[in-house]
C-alpha cells in the first residue's frame, strides 16, 4: 500500500494514475478537494482504497505498514504569503512524515522545488551537500520552506541520524500536462492560454527587458508530467539509491517555443501578441532555468525525456482538446 501525499493535485494525481496503470489499487490518498467541479475529477478515473484529510492523517498512520510514502502535498503556491501556513504544510508536516517513515522503516519521496536554487545565477546543480545548499537564496515563501526541509533532512544524514531506508527528494523544474486545471495562475501557460487560442484569441507573451534576448525568449526547462513521474518510478525501484534529484530535461526552451508547438498542434498558424512585462515583476522576473541532470545519470537512469514538440502535441491532442480533459 502506499500514501500518496497531495494525491488529487497534479502531479499526485498522474502518480497516483502511473501506479493504477501499473497494477497497485492499494494506493490512499492524503488531499484536500476544496470547493469547485475541478480538483475531484483528477481522481475520477483512478481507484483508492482510502482517502484522507491531511489533518487526520497521523492519526490515520498509527499502526500502519505501507510500501512508501510519496509526499506530493504542499501550498506549492510561488506568490504565498501566509508564511505560518506555508509553513505548517510545507516544512512541519514534511518533518512529521519524514519521522513517522524512518520509525516504520518506510521509504520516503518528497517534492522539493526548483524554486530553491533563487535566481539561479549559481546555476541548477542538484549538488546536496551541506555547503551547497547553504549557499541557495530562494526569491520566495514557497522555495524557502522547501529548502528547509532539504536542509534538515540532509542534516540528519550527515549526522548519522537515523532515516527511511529510502530517502529520495525531488526538485521539480516546470512540469506541465493533464490535471493541472485547477492550479489557477500556476497552471503551466500552455494550460492557462489554450481555451482561448482555440477560439481564435491571440496568445499574448512578455516582451523581453534584457538586452540579447528576443521578445517570448525567455526559457525554461519544460518537463513533461509523464517523463517527471517516469524519473519518481524509477527512482522507487531503485533500492541503493538516496539523494536529492532534479527532475527536469536538462535542455531549456522558450515560451515562445512551447506556443508555436501547440499551434503547430492545433494545425494553425502561430498568433502570438507581445506585451510589456509589468514593471513590478522586472527586476525579479527569472528568464532561465535549466536542470543539471548530472546526479540523475550518475545513480544510472538513462531514460529519454519527450522533445517539446512531441510533449505539446500529446497534451492538446489527447487532453486539452478533448471534452473530457483529465487523466
Amino acid at each position: 500500500m502506499f500514501l500518496v501525499t497531495g494525491g488529487a493535485g497534479f502531479i499526485g494525481s498522474n502518480i497516483v494514475a502511473s501506479l493504477n496503470e501499473a497494477g497497485a489499487t492499494d494506493v490512499v490518498v492524503s488531499d484536500w478537494l476544496g470547493v469547485g467541479d475541478v480538483k475531484w475529477r483528477n481522481l475520477a478515473k483512478r481507484r483508492i482504497a482510502d482517502f484522507v484529510p491531511p489533518e487526520e492523517l497521523s492519526r490515520w498512520l498509527e499502526g500502519r505498514r505501507l510500501d512508501g510514502v510519496i509526499h506530493m502535498g504542499a501550498i506549492s503556491d510561488t506568490t504565498a504569503t501566509d508564511g505560518d501556513a506555508v509553513m505548517n504544510n510545507n516544512f512541519r508536516l514534511s518533518l512529521a512524515l519524514l519521522d513517522w517513515c524512518t520509525h516504520a522503516r518506510t521509504p520516503f519521496i518528497y517534492a522539493s522545488s526548483a524554486a530553491t536554487y533563487g535566481n539561479g545565477d549559481d546555476g541548477f546543480t542538484d549538488d546536496f551537500s551541506p555547503d551547497a545548499l547553504q549557499k541557495l537564496r530562494p526569491m520566495n515563501l514557497y522555495g524557502w520552506s522547501k529548502h528547509l526541509f532539504d536542509q534538515a533532512l540532509i542534516q540528519r544524514h550527515v549526522k548519522k541520524e537515523k532515516l527511511p531506508p529510502r530517502w529520495i527528494g525531488l526538485k521539480f523544474f516546470n512540469v506541465y500536462g493533464p490535471n493541472e486545471y485547477h492550479k489557477g495562475h500556476m497552471a503551466s501557460v500552455l494550460a492557462k492560454v489554450f481555451d482561448g487560442a482555440r477560439a481564435g484569441q491571440p496568445v499574448r507573451l512578455f516582451k523581453s527587458h534584457r538586452d540579447g534576448i528576443a521578445d517570448g525568449d525567455q526559457r525554461r526547462d519544460f518537463i513533461y508530467v509523464d517523463d517527471a513521474v517516469a524519473v519518481l518510478r524509477w527512482l522507487m525501484d531503485r533500492g541503493s539509491v538516496n539523494g536529492i534529484f532534479n527532475v527536469g530535461t536538462g535542455k531549456a526552451e522558450s515560451f515562445r517555443d512551447m506556443i508555436t508547438a501547440m499551434f503547430a498542434a492545433m494545425k494553425r498558424p502561430a498568433n502570438i501578441e507581445y506585451v510589456d512585462m509589468p514593471e513590478a515583476i522586472r527586476g525579479q522576473y527569472q528568464y532561465f532555468t535549466q536542470a543539471s541532470t548530472e546526479n540523475l545519470r550518475r545513480a544510472g537512469f538513462d531514460g529519454q525525456f519527450t522533445p517539446l514538440a512531441n510533449a505539446v502535441e500529446r497534451y492538446v491532442a489527447g487532453y486539452l482538446d478533448q471534452p473530457n480533459k483529465f487523466r
